[in-house]
């Protein structure tokens, strides 16, 4: 039966407040659409990719260049035990800046530049001068060699956050298409529940056809007494299923208003009929099209990827620590400052040095077990791929089958309710010619209510079963035309000042 259908549906301000709104008509475009910016589940895990690109960003601050300024100033009086010295004292004042860079390598390189200036009562014996200025500027480089060394060591924390980043993001397109599929679910439930009350208000109006005709035989005398209370009977329980259907729908709308973030009162107007054409599918296109495309899957792969760094990371870590400094400088000295920097400046007087730093933990029991944890998590990791991909094979399969019952159901429903109605009116003329009771009538009327019923259900189990299969292949985005990047965590993030 194809009818577009107008729910109007009232939630909690009453009858006449309701009368005075405007409804508002809704395809399933718009009701996705609706759900994709204002859903607040979506809008709760948007914060989390949000939040790993905060920390990704953080991480990146390794390569900052840390700059070091430093002003002493000391004043000190000694004893000698030279009897011609005897006691003495010495002020030094110290101004030095310094900037260091850490390297993709896993060194570190120092560019500083030192400046003291010291007087004292007596003459410096390396110097020959009480009063001085001394300087030296110089650049050192401290280079691990084995452990440490290398990209994959230095930006462990920066690859962590952006494939953590990256599996939030599948999270948050998982998520998506859970809301997206379960706003299709209820949207037809609605469409279900408002064409079955439908059914319910035309079944009431026959019943109490039925209980007129009835008794105005029973008051002619050509029908007993006791049809007036099979027909009363009739109505009533028509009467209570009308209340529980109005119920339903309305406890309906509630929920997809919920969904869909629409104020409190707003009339909801449906206008979108479940489609009754054959999907055609392939079970193994399907299949494919799942591993391929499902979030969850993906999540996992980026955490497998994310344990395979940190496995050979931790593999690098088991190995000693040999470390590498050099040093090179050049160096100053005069009893002014600007005659400290001509000698800074001429390089007559340099200073270089290379050295190595041998290390390594007897046992090396923590590194090693780190590896081993880390080997133990990464082939755990695979075991759940390998199971994800099971449960989503199976879980199309059943998606698939549900797809081809559900189409033959559209069929059988379609002659049910053919044969109710056929059914109907041969016992409403048998009924005019005294060959059945009203309470025949009556039952024959409540299995066309049943049949009617299964047609809609058919219908939108149909529906409902394109909804999963595009949900079980993760297609279900495309379908709908809905892009990830209508979630922006990256515009979330620089929101935030």
């Amino acid at each position: 039966m194809k009818v577009i259908s107008a729910l109007f549906v009232v939630f909690s301000f009453g009858a006449v407040a309701c009368l005075q709104a405007e409804p508002v008509r809704l395809t399933m475009a718009d009701a996705v659409k609706m759900a994709v910016e204002k859903n607040l589940d979506l809008r709760v895990e948007l914060y989390n990719p949000a939040q790993q690109e905060a920390e990704f960003q953080k991480s990146r601050g390794i390569y900052n260049p840390v700059l070091t300024l430093q002003a002493n100033y000391s004043d000190t009086t000694s004893y000698s035990g030279n009897q011609a010295t005897g006691k003495y004292w010495n002020r030094n004042t110290q101004l030095n800046a310094g900037i260091s860079q850490l390297l993709a390598s896993g060194g570190t390189a120092s560019l500083g530049f030192n400046n003291s200036y010291l007087t004292s009562d007596i003459a410096s014996t390396s110097s020959g001068l009480s009063s001085y200025w001394q300087s030296n500027l110089g650049l050192t480089l401290s280079q691990p060699l084995l452990k440490n060394f290398g990209r994959e060591a230095t930006e462990l924390t920066i690859d962590t956050a952006r494939l953590t980043k990256d599996a939030s993001l599948e999270k948050l397109s998982a998520k998506l298409i859970s809301v997206v599929a379960q706003v299709r679910t209820e949207y037809y439930k609605l469409y279900s529940l408002r064409e079955e009350l439908g059914v319910k208000k035309v079944s009431l109006d026959l019943a109490r056809r039925i209980l007129g005709e009835t008794q105005a035989r029973v008051k002619a005398g050509v029908m007993p007494a006791m049809e007036t209370l099979n027909a009363e009977f009739g109505v009533a329980s028509r009467e209570k299923e009308l209340i529980d259907a109005e119920r339903a729908v309305q406890d309906q709308v509630d929920l997809l208003a919920q969904l869909l973030q629409l104020p409190q009162g707003q009339l909801i107007e449906a206008v979108e009929v479940p489609s009754k054409g054959r999907y055609e599918v392939s079970e193994q296109n399907e299949i494919k099209r799942a591993l391929a495309n499902r979030p969850e899957l993906k999540e996992l792969k980026r955490n497998l990827e994310l344990l395979e760094l940190q496995t050979r990371v931790a593999g690098n870590r088991t190995r000693p620590d040999l470390l590498l400094t050099a040093s090179a400088a050049t160096a100053g000295l005069g009893d002014t400052y600007p005659r400290d920097m001509d000698r800074l400046s001429s390089g007559n007087y340099p200073a270089w040095g290379v050295g190595l730093t041998f290390s390594y933990p007897l046992g090396n029991r923590a590194a090693e077990n780190e590896y081993r944890k880390n080997r133990l998590k990464l082939d755990q990791s695979m075991l759940q791929i390998k199971n994800q991909e099971e449960l989503i094979v199976n879980e199309v399969r059943s998606a698939v089958r549900a797809i081809e019952a559900n189409y033959k159901q559209l069929e059988v429903a379609d002659r049910g309710r053919a044969f109710a109605e056929e059914r109907l009116r041969a016992f409403i003329r048998k009924a005019e010619v005294g060959l059945a009771t009203t309470k025949d009538v009556l039952d024959v009327e409540n299995d066309l209510a049943t049949a009617k019923n299964n047609q809609i259900k058919a219908q939108v189990a149909y529906a409902n079963a394109t909804t999963q299969l595009w949900k079980a292949t993760g297609e279900i985005l495309s379908k709908e035309q809905v892009r990830l990047v209508t979630l922006d965590p990256d515009a979330l993030y620089k929101s935030v000042n």
